[in-house]
Protein backbone atom coordinates (compact mmCIF):
# COMPACT_ATOMS: atom_id res chain seq x y z
CA UNK A 1 0.00 0.00 0.00
CA UNK A 2 2.80 2.73 -1.08
CA UNK A 3 0.21 4.88 -2.10
CA UNK A 4 -1.94 5.16 1.51
CA UNK A 5 -1.66 7.79 3.89
CA UNK A 6 0.15 6.88 7.66
CA UNK A 7 -3.39 7.65 9.34
CA UNK A 8 -4.08 6.85 12.89
CA UNK A 9 -7.12 3.82 13.01
CA UNK A 10 -9.85 5.43 15.05
CA UNK A 11 -11.64 2.51 16.95
CA UNK A 12 -15.36 1.48 15.45
CA UNK A 13 -17.41 4.13 16.90
CA UNK A 14 -19.86 2.94 20.13
CA UNK A 15 -23.48 2.00 18.56
CA UNK A 16 -26.52 0.56 20.31
CA UNK A 17 -26.59 -3.02 19.99
CA UNK A 18 -29.83 -2.64 18.43
CA UNK A 19 -28.14 -1.29 15.18
CA UNK A 20 -24.78 -2.37 15.65
CA UNK A 21 -25.00 -5.85 14.33
CA UNK A 22 -27.01 -4.72 11.00
CA UNK A 23 -23.97 -2.64 10.27
CA UNK A 24 -21.23 -4.46 11.17
CA UNK A 25 -21.67 -8.09 10.89
CA UNK A 26 -20.18 -10.18 7.61
CA UNK A 27 -22.01 -10.53 4.62
CA UNK A 28 -21.54 -14.42 3.49
CA UNK A 29 -21.80 -15.20 -0.05
CA UNK A 30 -20.84 -11.68 -1.54
CA UNK A 31 -19.01 -11.63 -4.53
CA UNK A 32 -15.22 -10.15 -4.13
CA UNK A 33 -15.65 -6.54 -5.50
CA UNK A 34 -19.00 -6.65 -2.97
CA UNK A 35 -17.04 -7.11 -0.25
CA UNK A 36 -14.40 -4.95 -0.94
CA UNK A 37 -17.04 -2.04 -1.42
CA UNK A 38 -19.06 -3.25 1.89
CA UNK A 39 -15.76 -2.96 3.58
CA UNK A 40 -14.62 0.41 2.46
CA UNK A 41 -18.26 1.85 3.10
CA UNK A 42 -17.43 0.69 6.83
CA UNK A 43 -14.03 2.09 6.86
CA UNK A 44 -15.51 5.56 5.45
CA UNK A 45 -18.12 5.76 8.85
CA UNK A 46 -15.15 5.31 11.10
CA UNK A 47 -13.04 7.84 8.90
CA UNK A 48 -16.80 9.94 8.85
CA UNK A 49 -17.06 9.56 12.27
CA UNK A 50 -13.43 10.72 13.57
CA UNK A 51 -12.60 13.47 11.24
CA UNK A 52 -15.97 14.71 9.30
CA UNK A 53 -16.81 14.45 5.88
CA UNK A 54 -14.86 17.87 4.84
CA UNK A 55 -12.02 16.89 6.50
CA UNK A 56 -12.08 13.13 5.27
CA UNK A 57 -9.62 12.09 2.21
CA UNK A 58 -10.06 9.18 -0.46
CA UNK A 59 -6.27 8.11 1.16
CA UNK A 60 -7.42 7.83 4.68
CA UNK A 61 -10.52 5.96 3.88
CA UNK A 62 -7.42 3.83 1.77
CA UNK A 63 -5.57 3.84 4.49
CA UNK A 64 -8.57 3.04 7.20
CA UNK A 65 -9.51 0.04 5.08
CA UNK A 66 -6.19 -1.16 4.74
CA UNK A 67 -6.25 -1.18 0.89
CA UNK A 68 -4.59 1.25 -2.03
CA UNK A 69 -6.12 4.41 -2.68
CA UNK A 70 -6.25 3.07 -6.22
CA UNK A 71 -8.53 0.05 -5.27
CA UNK A 72 -11.10 3.09 -3.09
CA UNK A 73 -11.10 4.89 -6.87
CA UNK A 74 -11.99 1.68 -8.46
CA UNK A 75 -14.83 1.41 -6.53
CA UNK A 76 -15.68 5.15 -6.27
CA UNK A 77 -14.60 7.84 -8.23
CA UNK A 78 -15.66 10.94 -5.68
CA UNK A 79 -15.77 10.86 -1.82
CA UNK A 80 -19.49 12.23 -2.65
CA UNK A 81 -19.92 8.94 -4.24
CA UNK A 82 -18.72 7.57 -0.61
CA UNK A 83 -20.87 9.27 1.14
CA UNK A 84 -24.32 8.32 -0.98
CA UNK A 85 -22.93 4.42 -0.17
CA UNK A 86 -22.57 4.96 3.67
CA UNK A 87 -26.35 7.28 3.75
CA UNK A 88 -28.11 4.37 2.13
CA UNK A 89 -26.22 2.24 4.82
CA UNK A 90 -26.98 4.46 7.50
CA UNK A 91 -31.17 4.94 6.30
CA UNK A 92 -31.42 1.20 5.35
CA UNK A 93 -30.19 0.54 8.91
CA UNK A 94 -32.15 2.88 11.24
CA UNK A 95 -35.39 2.71 9.12
CA UNK A 96 -35.42 -0.91 9.25
CA UNK A 97 -34.75 -1.52 12.47
CA UNK A 98 -37.45 1.27 13.63
CA UNK A 99 -39.83 -0.68 11.66
CA UNK A 100 -39.16 -3.89 13.14
CA UNK A 101 -39.77 -2.33 16.63
CA UNK A 102 -43.36 -0.72 15.13
CA UNK A 103 -44.72 -4.03 14.29
CA UNK A 104 -48.05 -3.99 15.43
CA UNK A 105 -48.50 -0.42 15.69
CA UNK A 106 -51.41 0.49 13.37
CA UNK A 107 -51.66 3.92 15.18
CA UNK A 108 -49.92 6.88 12.91
CA UNK A 109 -49.44 9.44 15.22
CA UNK A 110 -47.60 6.74 17.53
CA UNK A 111 -45.09 5.44 14.78
CA UNK A 112 -44.65 8.64 13.93
CA UNK A 113 -43.65 9.27 17.85
CA UNK A 114 -41.74 6.06 18.13
CA UNK A 115 -39.28 7.24 14.83
CA UNK A 116 -39.14 10.52 15.80
CA UNK A 117 -37.87 9.53 19.59
CA UNK A 118 -35.36 6.57 18.12
CA UNK A 119 -33.68 9.41 16.07
CA UNK A 120 -32.74 11.46 19.61
CA UNK A 121 -32.48 7.97 21.05
CA UNK A 122 -29.14 7.57 18.72
CA UNK A 123 -27.98 11.07 19.85
CA UNK A 124 -28.42 9.87 23.17
CA UNK A 125 -26.94 7.03 23.52
CA UNK A 126 -23.81 7.73 20.29
CA UNK A 127 -23.28 11.42 19.84
CA UNK A 128 -20.51 10.26 17.45
CA UNK A 129 -23.02 8.42 15.39
CA UNK A 130 -25.86 10.88 15.08
CA UNK A 131 -23.29 13.79 14.56
CA UNK A 132 -21.83 11.58 11.39
CA UNK A 133 -25.67 10.86 10.36
CA UNK A 134 -26.19 14.78 10.13
CA UNK A 135 -22.50 15.30 8.42
CA UNK A 136 -23.74 12.57 5.86
CA UNK A 137 -27.11 14.19 5.48
CA UNK A 138 -25.82 17.39 4.22
CA UNK A 139 -23.73 15.51 1.92
CA UNK A 140 -25.40 13.34 0.37
CA UNK A 141 -29.72 13.93 0.08
CA UNK A 142 -30.12 10.07 -0.91
CA UNK A 143 -30.38 10.01 3.06
CA UNK A 144 -32.93 11.71 3.39
CA UNK A 145 -35.10 10.81 0.42
CA UNK A 146 -34.42 6.95 1.68
CA UNK A 147 -36.09 7.81 5.26
CA UNK A 148 -38.49 10.10 3.41
CA UNK A 149 -40.94 7.13 2.53
CA UNK A 150 -41.29 5.94 6.02
CA UNK A 151 -41.91 9.19 7.62
CA UNK A 152 -44.34 10.12 4.79
CA UNK A 153 -46.24 6.86 5.13
CA UNK A 154 -46.62 7.44 8.86
CA UNK A 155 -47.67 11.46 8.01
CA UNK A 156 -50.11 9.72 5.61
CA UNK A 157 -51.61 7.40 7.99
CA UNK A 158 -51.92 9.82 10.68
CA UNK A 159 -54.00 12.07 8.67
CA UNK A 160 -56.36 9.28 6.88
CA UNK A 161 -57.29 8.25 10.50
CA UNK A 162 -57.81 11.98 11.43
CA UNK A 163 -55.38 12.36 14.25
CA UNK A 164 -53.20 14.73 12.28
CA UNK A 165 -54.31 18.18 10.48
CA UNK A 166 -52.01 19.70 8.35
CA UNK A 167 -52.45 22.77 5.75
CA UNK A 168 -49.46 20.94 3.24
CA UNK A 169 -47.09 17.48 3.17
CA UNK A 170 -44.02 19.54 2.08
CA UNK A 171 -45.10 21.91 5.09
CA UNK A 172 -45.55 19.08 7.75
CA UNK A 173 -41.93 17.22 6.29
CA UNK A 174 -40.07 19.94 7.18
CA UNK A 175 -41.15 20.78 10.05
CA UNK A 176 -40.73 16.80 10.78
CA UNK A 177 -37.34 16.67 9.78
CA UNK A 178 -35.67 20.05 10.57
CA UNK A 179 -37.16 19.68 14.15
CA UNK A 180 -35.41 16.08 14.49
CA UNK A 181 -32.46 16.97 12.88
CA UNK A 182 -31.88 19.93 15.11
CA UNK A 183 -32.71 17.73 18.58
CA UNK A 184 -30.28 15.40 17.46
CA UNK A 185 -27.81 17.84 17.36
CA UNK A 186 -28.88 19.62 20.44
CA UNK A 187 -28.67 15.88 22.31
CA UNK A 188 -25.44 14.54 20.75
CA UNK A 189 -23.59 18.04 21.69
CA UNK A 190 -24.87 18.01 25.34
CA UNK A 191 -27.02 20.95 24.87
CA UNK A 192 -30.38 19.31 25.58
CA UNK A 193 -32.64 18.85 28.99
CA UNK A 194 -33.76 15.11 30.27
CA UNK A 195 -36.67 13.80 28.72
CA UNK A 196 -35.52 15.85 25.15
CA UNK A 197 -36.59 12.86 22.99
CA UNK A 198 -40.18 13.07 24.57
CA UNK A 199 -40.83 16.64 24.53
CA UNK A 200 -39.84 16.80 20.84
CA UNK A 201 -42.41 14.29 20.19
CA UNK A 202 -44.85 15.71 22.04
CA UNK A 203 -44.17 19.51 19.45
CA UNK A 204 -44.12 17.36 16.50
CA UNK A 205 -47.45 16.16 17.05
CA UNK A 206 -48.95 19.56 18.01
CA UNK A 207 -47.04 21.08 14.79
CA UNK A 208 -48.92 18.06 12.73
CA UNK A 209 -52.45 19.29 14.39
CA UNK A 210 -52.83 17.18 17.78
CA UNK A 211 -54.56 18.67 20.42
CA UNK A 212 -51.67 19.14 23.18
CA UNK A 213 -53.05 16.55 26.06
CA UNK A 214 -52.95 13.88 23.32
CA UNK A 215 -50.22 14.64 21.51
CA UNK A 216 -48.37 14.34 25.20
CA UNK A 217 -49.61 10.96 26.00
CA UNK A 218 -48.87 9.20 22.70
CA UNK A 219 -45.61 10.98 23.21
CA UNK A 220 -45.06 9.28 26.89
CA UNK A 221 -46.32 6.21 25.55
CA UNK A 222 -43.24 3.34 26.25
CA UNK A 223 -40.91 2.82 23.17
CA UNK A 224 -41.20 -1.01 22.26
CA UNK A 225 -38.11 -2.59 21.92
CA UNK A 226 -35.99 -3.70 19.16
CA UNK A 227 -37.13 -7.63 18.33
CA UNK A 228 -33.23 -9.28 17.97
CA UNK A 229 -31.95 -9.65 14.16
CA UNK A 230 -32.95 -13.24 13.70
CA UNK A 231 -36.93 -12.07 14.88
CA UNK A 232 -36.86 -9.51 12.31
CA UNK A 233 -38.49 -10.60 8.85
CA UNK A 234 -35.58 -11.30 6.37
CA UNK A 235 -35.11 -9.42 2.50
CA UNK A 236 -38.17 -7.27 3.08
CA UNK A 237 -38.11 -4.52 0.63
CA UNK A 238 -39.24 -1.19 2.03
CA UNK A 239 -42.66 -1.21 -0.16
CA UNK A 240 -43.51 -4.52 2.27
CA UNK A 241 -42.03 -3.10 4.71
CA UNK A 242 -44.42 0.12 4.36
CA UNK A 243 -46.95 1.36 2.48
CA UNK A 244 -44.63 3.32 0.28
CA UNK A 245 -46.13 6.49 -0.96
CA UNK A 246 -47.15 7.39 -4.49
Amino acid sequence: MDDALSFGVPSIPLLPDALAESVWRPQPGLAKRERTRVQLVQAAIRVFTARGFAAATMQELAAVAGMTTGTVYNHFKTKEEVARAVALLLADTLCRRIDDSQQGIAEGAQRMAIGNQRYIWLAEQSPQWALMTLDVAAAAPELLLEIRDYVLADLRLGVKQKAFRIPSEAAAMDLINGTIAQAMRSVALGLAPPNHGREVATCVLRGLGMEAAAAKEVAYRPLPPFPPIAAAPVARTKVQARTKPT
